[in-house]
């Protein structure tokens, strides 16, 4: 029998929450499931939070996080009016859906992506489609040439790491002048080619990023939009008028740090780049299947074992992973790319597991 529900909870939103990546409470495990960078932050990120006043946390933040926006701007040789922070690219995106998909027509997105446009969009009682990937997990242009109240897509993909040229994004941009179009770039700095310079171009292209992957800054929650300065203005009078603080004091300070040392960024990046080209060569060997993924994960199948008794077995070893158990996918695993040696373990655990289920069959 089920439970009766009172009279006041037929007044709640229901809602599908969205399921963010197992944290682990052990300290020694091997964690590649929600693709953090494996290396810290900028050495003035650390110098800054060692010299915090931390008497000032008693004021109120500055609302419109100048010091940051402002850092941001002059990074990309923007003005300041042309960007948008925000807590986490999570909230800059859940912002932009309440922003610019305001309308009966259903906005697109890929059916395989980032598992959180679905939950924003049911719970702002946004319609949706979702066009399908093609049988290499890439975005086809021509779904996207249909009437819809927005287009939103990442590049690169998650959690497939495909990426697309520029030469696709503007085609898309040029089939849909008349709505907001989103490129959200939470792995651009891997590899990818930013969509940043067509936006002096199209007025209604809003390209987001974040520091949570390639600045190490997962744990300050600093995201960010970069567009035309209506589209700005157009967020930030929905921010206040749902929540003016929210960028905390320690994140617009740090943040500033972060961004303000190109040389760090560019070394952790390239090495977090070679170190994914050595773990694409070295899951090739094993056996594994995957795409050119242009992130700091590979997306990768085995054609003789399954991907949930490998993720199962990995758990075993303290190494995480990231499975998805749903339609199409839910024989892949998504590994971050971690460093040099803590990939090095994952293969010696994989060889090790391989050839015992191999001796067993012969």
């Amino acid at each position: 029998m089920g439970i009766k529900m009172r009279a006041w909870e037929k007044n709640i939103r229901q809602v599908v929450p969205y399921t963010p990546g197992e944290q682990p409470k052990l300290s020694d495990v091997i964690k590649l499931n929600t693709n953090e960078n494996p290396y810290p932050p900028a050495p003035a990120v650390e110098e800054a939070w060692k010299s915090m006043d931390i008497s000032a946390l008693r004021l109120y933040p500055d609302p419109k996080a100048e010091a940051l926006v402002g850092a941001i701007a002059s990074y990309y040789g923007l003005s300041e009016d042309q960007v948008f922070v925000g807590v986490g690219s999570d909230d800059v995106l859940g912002m932009a859906f309440l922003t610019f998909f305001h309308s009966d027509k259903p906005i697109l997105f890929p059916d395989i992506t980032y598992s959180f446009y679905d939950v924003w969009a049911d719970l702002f009682r946004i319609p949706y489609e979702t066009p399908e990937l093609d049988q290499n997990f890439c975005i086809r242009a021509r779904d996207y040439d249909k009437e819809n109240g927005g287009v939103i897509f990442p590049n690169p993909n998650a959690p497939t790491g495909e990426a697309v040229e520029l030469s696709f994004i503007e085609d898309v941009l040029l089939h849909n002048q008349d709505v907001v179009v989103i490129v959200d770039e939470a792995y651009v700095d891997f590899g990818t080619q930013s969509a940043l310079p067509l936006i002096e171009k199209y007025e209604n292209l809003l390209v987001v990023q974040t520091f949570s992957k390639s600045r190490s800054l997962a744990g300050l929650r600093i995201g960010y939009a970069m567009g035309n300065q209506r589209l700005i203005q157009a967020l930030n009078h929905v921010k206040y008028a749902y929540n003016s603080y929210t960028m905390n004091m320690p994140s617009i300070m740090l943040g500033v740090k972060a961004i303000e040392d190109r040389e760090y960024f560019e070394d952790i990046t390239a090495r977090i780049i070679a170190t994914r080209e050595y773990t694409k060569e070295e899951f090739r060997k094993l056996g594994f299947a995957f795409g050119d993924s242009r992130a700091n994960f590979l997306f990768v199948t085995h054609p003789k074992y399954t991907a949930e008794e490998i993720f199962e077995y990995l758990k075993g070893e303290k190494i995480y992973v990231r499975h998805f158990n749903s339609k199409r996918i839910k024989n892949y695993l998504r590994v971050t790319i971690g460093t040099r040696e803590q990939m090095e373990a994952v293969f010696a655990a994989l060889r090790t597991w391989i050839s015992s289920k191999e001796m067993r069959t012969d």
